[in-house]
């Protein structure tokens, strides 16, 4: 005789996770994507948010870059003072220089105004 029992029997039915005999409940699926929709929504949202803030951030580091890259390859003889501006200028043969000199002053084309700051960056005004 074998001890093998059939396959709708067991010795604990309640820890089962469904259920063991024809009289058991239905197990019935719920519908959560009402709830789902507008949280995934809203989470999505949040990251297209952050996402945008960072690459606002990032062109302006890039931007910040290029000029500073600009002003330190620019011509110019002197010790830059913190706090102080300084004027970019194209001179006659199209190269770049600095000078103290503001645009009112002087016929050379002006690209930029720029202010040295405490951090040896050069943040355009």
């Amino acid at each position: 005789m074998s001890d093998k029992k059939p396959d709708n029997v067991s010795d604990n039915p309640g820890l089962l996770p469904y259920g063991s005999n024809v009289g058991a409940p239905a197990i019935v699926v719920t519908d959560i994507q009402h709830w789902k929709e507008p949280r995934v929504m809203s989470v999505n949202q949040q990251f297209e948010d952050k996402f945008l803030e960072l690459k606002k951030k990032y062109e302006k580091l890039i931007e910040e870059y290029r000029w500073n890259d600009l002003v330190y390859k620019a011509k110019f003889s002197f010790e830059p003072v913190i706090g102080k501006i300084y004027h970019l200028y194209y001179n006659k043969e199209g190269k770049i220089f600095l000078s103290l000199i503001s645009p009112s002053e002087w016929k050379f084309e002006h690209i930029g105004s720029f202010k040295y700051n405490h951090d040896n960056n050069w943040i355009k005004i």
